[in-house]
C-alpha cells in the first residue's frame, strides 16, 4: 500500500499554500509594482486614495475576486488531472517534486533555469471601466504568471495535483489566493502606510526569493521521497491539545 503522499494533511497543505501566497506578494517583481496596480485599478493618485479610501477598497476586492477565481480554477483543474491518474498519483507527486526542486533552484539564482521564469504576458493598455473592470484586471493578473509568482504557484499546483478531490485542490489554491489577497487588501486600505513600510523593507526584499527557493527545495525533497506526511505528523505533534480538538 502506498504511503500517503496522495493524502497529506489538509491543514498543513493549506498553511503552505497560504505562506506561498504571502511570499508571492513579497516577491521582488510583484511587491514594487503594488502601488502601480492600486493606482491603475482606481485611477486615483496616492493623495486622492487617502480621501476616497472606500473606492480603493472596493476596486481591490473586485481585483482580488478576479485573480482568486483564476487560481481556484487552476487548482481544481490540477487536482482533476491528478485524480484521473488514479494509482499513479504517488508518481505524479514524485515527478512534481523534481519540478518543485528546480523551481527552488531557479529562485536561488542557479544558472541555466531561466526558462522556468519565462513570463506569459497578457497586458491591458487601459483598464475596463468600473468595479467589473477591476475584476477583469485581476483575472489578467492571475493568468499572466509573472516570473516570481510562476515557480511558487507551480509548486502549489503540484500539491493540488496530488489531492484526493477537485474540491481539495480548489481549496488549496483558495488558500494561496488568500495569502496573496490579504496584504493587497491592506495596501489598498492604507497605501500611505504601505509606502513607508516598503522603504524599510526594500533592503531585505532579495531574501524573499532565497527563503522561497529554500522552502521549495525542502518541499520538493519531501515530495520526491514520498515523505510529505512526515511534515504533517511533526506539525500536528506541535499543535496544542485544545486546538486539535477543534480541528
Amino acid at each position: 500500500m502506498d504511503r500517503g503522499f496522495a493524502q497529506p494533511s489538509s491543514a498543513v497543505s493549506g498553511s503552505i499554500a497560504f505562506v506561498a501566497g504571502l511570499l508571492s506578494f513579497l516577491s521582488p517583481c510583484v511587491l514594487p509594482l503594488i502601488p502601480s496596480y492600486v493606482g491603475f485599478l482606481t485611477g486615483l493618485s496616492a493623495e486622492d486614495m487617502q480621501r476616497q479610501r472606500g473606492t480603493a477598497v472596493w476596486h481591490a476586492l473586485w481585483f482580488i475576486a478576479g485573480f482568486s477565481l483564476i487560481f481556484v480554477i487552476l487548482g481544481a483543474t490540477a487536482s482533476a488531472l491528478g485524480s484521473l491518474a488514479g494509482r499513479s498519483q504517488v508518481w505524479i507527486g514524485r515527478t512534481g517534486g523534481v519540478l518543485v526542486i528546480l523551481f527552488g533552484l531557479y529562485l536561488l539564482g542557479v544558472p541555466g533555469l531561466g526558462y522556468l521564469g519565462r513570463e506569459r504576458k497578457i497586458e491591458l493598455a487601459r483598464k475596463p471601466l468600473g468595479y467589473l473592470g477591476s475584476a477583469v484586471v485581476g483575472i489578467t493578473f492571475g493568468a499572466a504568471w509573472t516570473p516570481c509568482v510562476g515557480p511558487i504557484l507551480g509548486a502549489i499546483l503540484t500539491l493540488a495535483a496530488a489531492r484526493g478531490s477537485v474540491g481539495q485542490g480548489a481549496a488549496l489554491l483558495a488558500g494561496y489566493a488568500l495569502g496573496l489577497a490579504i496584504p493587497f487588501f491592506l495596501t489598498a486600505l492604507a497605501l500611505d502606510r504601505f509606502l513607508v513600510w516598503f522603504q524599510r523593507f526594500r533592503p531585505y526584499i532579495v531574501w524573499v526569493d532565497r527563503v522561497a527557493g529554500t522552502l521549495l527545495i525542502l518541499l520538493g525533497i519531501l515530495l520526491v521521497t514520498d515523505r510529505f506526511t512526515l511534515l504533517a505528523s511533526y506539525l500536528q505533534g506541535l499543535t496544542p491539545a485544545f486546538l486539535k480538538s477543534r480541528l
